[in-house]
């Protein structure tokens, strides 16, 4: 069996034809059902010239549908492409035709905004409509179902490992750029990478076969609910890819906006073992849920469930300790981007919960700016860098993949630009992207650390910090705070703050909004924050 999506999928539908393996209310495919339908799919992608290396976009929901297409596209030896449900028609344009892409699976509720970008996009050889009951006024727009019903089960086939797998990265500076991976290289590290992290996963995929049918005889296959969405790698790498590799089951919620109830009802009926979130942005609203049902005298029933996992963005100790106090589970912090992984920190009733301390992955190091490697207990800070899964580069950007996948003493690492210090104990202490650091009188302040300090006060609910142009500091650091009490004072929180910050790293000035506006992956929206901070001092 070749490390590649298609081929492992098509073996574990084989071993366990009847097990489920997508949830989406109450729509269950089997994973034989999910197989053939892919199948099906298919082979409609390759009667339309669609093979290897061809690119597909995914413009949809959180759904079954998201996941068959994609196993449709690993079938033909394609390249799903992530699109972000949110992006508009400028937005779309521009990822279509950066990615190549010749096949957009869209859902019916975006109809319009495809209508009005279709004569833009010629390379496109077909529209594919989720949903709706009449296909969109298009000649080469087709009906999903339609396509699943009308088509055969395209043959399998021997496929390389060495197709690319792509993942466009949803960064919060930028236009998006696809990280390439060779698929046997991306899922050997991944496999190996949750194993060491204690995911219920086989440590090589040469015993997949025997762990899903000996998970199925003892009835303990899991099912894992994504919270976040599948477009990002949190949610599919996390929510999908990892549980699929042991047979497990894909739990998807298709409404948008994140509803904790909603999430907490599915936990509970649907007896789901893992929940995959993004930081403080889901677990704030899942835990303030839990607190109320338990204070009506009505907690949720999470006795089913064994962990949660988060990665992406900060997740603080105190939320940590709040959501322990309510199920007996173990919390997996990963750190990384979408340019590697890096470190992980597991916390559980005996292993106290920290913030932004990542106990390290083999083959990271931390690198500063003059070169040399950081010592433990330095107090230097550097650019963190990965050995252990290099992409092969940036899509069609040759510059930014020299400049983040370079050598390091011989060896080849990937940087992608997150600064940490090295403690004693030798975990890394994550301190944010570069891009985003602060000049403030020619010191460095970097936003997560003061948002951390800020969300420790009872009374924050959420918080960005960015960097203003001021003509004495050159920048000042301001905070936007989202607050659940109105006559929260700014000086209160600022004197609160002082307790864990260095002066020089305090807030000038606080602004307070109705809400934190972050993207639908929980990732910070600094270019929001920066506006709503500019737009505050340009009205005074």
């Amino acid at each position: 069996m070749e490390m590649h999506f298609a081929s492992v999928w098509e073996n574990i539908s084989d071993h366990i034809p009847d097990e489920p393996a997508l949830i989406c209310d109450d729509n269950i495919k089997t994973w034989k059902e999910y197989e053939e339908r892919a199948a099906r799919l298919a082979y409609f992608l390759n009667e339309k010239h669609i093979s290897n290396d061809s690119k597909a976009g995914l413009y949809l929901h959180n759904s079954n549908e998201y996941l068959e297409a994609q196993f449709a596209i690993f079938k033909v030896e394609g390249v799903p492409i992530n699109v972000n449900y949110r992006y508009v028609e400028e937005e779309l344009i521009y990822l279509l035709d950066n990615s190549d892409s010749e096949v957009v699976f869209f859902q019916n509720s975006y109809s319009e905004r495809i209508k009005k970008i279709a004569n833009q996009l010629p390379n496109i050889k077909a529209f594919i409509q989720v949903g709706g009951k009449e296909p969109l006024d298009l000649n080469n727009c087709y009906m999903y179902e339609e396509i699943i019903s009308q088509n055969p089960p395209l043959e399998r086939k021997l496929r390389s490992e060495d197709n690319i797998y792509m993942l466009y990265t949803g960064g919060t500076t930028g236009m998006p750029k696809g990280v390439m991976y060779k698929q046997g290289a991306f899922m050997s590290s991944l496999l190996k990478t949750a194993f060491a992290m204690g995911f219920d996963v086989p440590e090589s995929h040469l015993d997949i076969s025997k762990t899903v049918s000996d998970l199925s005889s003892k009835g303990m296959l899991s099912k894992t609910i994504v919270a976040c969405p599948l477009m990002h790698g949190t949610g599919m790498w996390l929510g999908a890819l990892v549980p699929f590799f042991s047979g497990g089951s894909c739990v998807t919620i298709p409404q948008l906006g994140f509803d904790p109830d909603l999430l907490l009802k599915k936990v509970q009926d649907l007896k789901v073992n893992n929940i995959v979130i993004v930081g403080d942005a889901f677990a704030r609203p899942i835990l303030d849920s839990l607190n109320k049902a338990k204070d009506q005298g009505n907690p949720y029933d999470l006795s089913s469930l064994r962990s949660m996992i988060s990665s992406g963005v900060m997740w603080s100790a105190e939320v940590k300790e709040g959501l322990l106090e309510h199920a007996d589970i173990t919390l997996i912090d990963a750190m990384g981007s979408s340019e590697g992984g890096m470190g992980s920190a597991v916390s559980n009733r005996e292993n106290p919960a920290k913030t932004a301390k990542f106990s390290i992955n083999p083959g990271v190091i931390v690198v500063a700016d003059d070169g040399e490697e950081v010592e433990p207990g330095s107090d230097k800070m550097g650019k963190i860098g990965t050995s252990g899964l290099v992409p092969e580069g940036y899509y069609k950007d040759q510059k930014k993949s020299d400049e983040t996948f370079k050598e390091y003493k011989g060896v080849r690492y990937s940087f992608p630009g997150d600064y940490a210090t090295v403690e004693a104990d030798g975990t890394i202490k994550l301190l944010g992207r570069g891009s985003n650091c602060i000049n403030t009188a020619g010191e460095k302040v970097y936003p997560e650390e003061v948002e951390e300090a800020l969300k420790k006060h009872a009374n924050v609910f959420d918080s960005l910090v960015v960097g203003v142009e001021d003509e004495k500091f050159g920048q000042k650091v301001v905070a936007v705070v989202s607050s659940d009490l109105p006559s929260l004072d700014a000086d209160e929180l600022v004197n609160f703050a002082r307790s864990h910050l260095s002066g020089y790293k305090l807030p000038k000035k606080i602004i307070f909004v109705d809400e934190v506006k972050r993207a639908p992956n929980g990732k910070a929206n600094y270019k929001w924050a920066k506006e709503t901070a500019e737009e505050y001092f340009q009205s005074l």
